[in-house]
């Protein structure tokens, strides 16, 4: 027997959806079983995008589900009263703690208000109230969650400030550097064939590594997020984050010169070309090879 949560994800087994409701504690929210077991479908599609997961692959990761902590999100965007009264006794006061790290009182509390206005689900679509717990699925604690969720807000806030920033003499240099190399590019046609080459190194490099490695690179490069951010994402040390950083990066360069040197069939020469190409060229970007975050 099987149950399908309102084809918001694959169909799951009705005996594991009750069993692991009773463990959630969803009753004590008012939270209907059918509401829960939307959410469980959807943290196993999100878990297994592109896949279709046998029986026992959905039902081992359903039981290493954070049951409790989704029971209370889940609750919280169906607007569960009890159930909102549990999360700003306990989690409201968390949240304004990790917005205010490192920043004035004031700016911490706009972004722990837009947070918890997004939470709430002030965003109406399609007839229905679109809350930001929808994309909570259980994988870490609901303290965790929100932690990764106020580091990428706050990174977000910084790179859409800079926006708005006039250059500096130094980042004219830059921009007019990275202009020199790509004129530069057009005259040197060994140059293409050598960063083509380190681009798909590089690619086939970052596809082989860890999806955690993945993830720790994807926030340094892309998201511009520092080593303290990155650590409260992943729940480790900055110091613990910095060290893990650096053994990613030693074994990306690692992957990348043993493709260019084996497949590539280039010389030591051309290898140091190939890095030294792609780190001046300003085509060449990491953001476009990196998965996003939330991706992995």
């Amino acid at each position: 027997m099987t149950t399908r949560a309102a084809a918001a994800g694959p169909a799951l087994d009705a005996r594991l959806v009750r069993r692991l409701y009773d463990r959630s504690g969803a009753e004590r929210w008012g939270l209907a079983e059918q509401d829960f077991a939307a959410a469980l479908a959807r943290s196993v599609g999100r878990r297994f995008a592109g896949s279709a997961p046998s029986a026992s692959e959905a039902a081992q990761y359903l039981e290493s589900l954070r049951l409790e902590d989704l029971a209370l999100a889940c609750a919280c965007a169906r607007g569960r009263e009890s159930a909102w009264e549990r999360f700003v006794q306990e989690y409201r006061p968390i949240l304004l703690r990790i917005a205010s790290r490192g920043q004035q009182t004031d700016r911490g509390r706009d972004v722990a208000d837009s947070i918890y206005a997004e939470l709430y689900g002030l965003e109406v679509r399609d007839g229905a109230r679109r809350s930001l717990f929808d994309y909570y699925h259980g994988r870490s604690t609901l303290a965790g969650w929100l932690q990764a969720v106020v580091a990428q807000r706050l990174v977000d806030l910084a790179r859409a400030a800079r926006r708005f920033e006039p250059l500096s003499d130094d980042e004219r240099a830059a921009e007019g550097a990275a202009e020199d190399g790509a004129r530069d590019a057009e005259l040197e046609p060994d140059r293409r064939r050598l960063l083509g080459l380190a681009r798909q190194a590089f690619e086939t490099a970052v596809a082989g590594l860890e999806s955690r490695d993945r993830l720790r690179l994807a926030l340094y490069y892309t998201q511009d997020m520092t080593l303290a951010a990155i650590g409260r994402v992943l729940g480790e040390s900055e110091a613990t984050a910095s060290r893990k950083l650096e053994r990613a990066r030693a074994a990306l360069r690692a992957a990348i010169q043993r493709h260019l040197r084996e497949v590539g069939r280039l010389s030591d020469r051309e290898v140091a070309q190939c890095f030294e190409h792609a780190r001046t060229d300003p085509a060449f970007d990491l953001a476009r090879t990196l998965p996003p975050p939330g991706s992995t």
